[in-house]
């Protein structure tokens, strides 16, 4: 069960990375993952991902303070925003469904915005 558990980890940082250079694929989600998996099951692989020069700080910051950076409390609204219009332009759903995913992706945009920053 051990190594199912290291192997989506392994998953998750790969995705992780994709997202990277993919655009609005989110990266520091399946960053989180990873951490918090190689927590239980494999400290080696945690410390090297929690001393990572890039990705270890904003995990560290996530998990002493619930921390987000500013530039991606930015990123994440600003793709949040064109998701959505590219949505409406693209799909022009009825007015009631629009509505649900408005309200979902201002309820997340909410919890981004009101973490703390860096």
């Amino acid at each position: 069960m051990r190594s199912i558990f290291i192997a989506v980890a392994w998953a998750s940082v790969v995705i992780g990375c994709v997202g990277i250079v993919v655009p609005l694929l989110p990266t520091t989600p399946f960053l989180l993952v990873s951490a918090a998996i190689f927590a239980r099951t494999s400290p080696r692989f945690e410390t090297w991902l929690l001393s990572h020069p890039t990705f270890g700080e904003p995990i560290s910051a996530w998990r002493q303070r619930g921390a987000i950076p500013t530039k991606a409390k930015v990123l994440a609204v600003t793709s949040m925003l064109l998701s959505f219009s590219i949505l409406l332009w693209l799909t022009q759903p009825r007015l009631a469904l629009a509505a649900i995913i408005a309200l979902a992706m201002m309820a997340c945009a909410l919890v981004v915005v009101t973490r703390p920053s860096d």
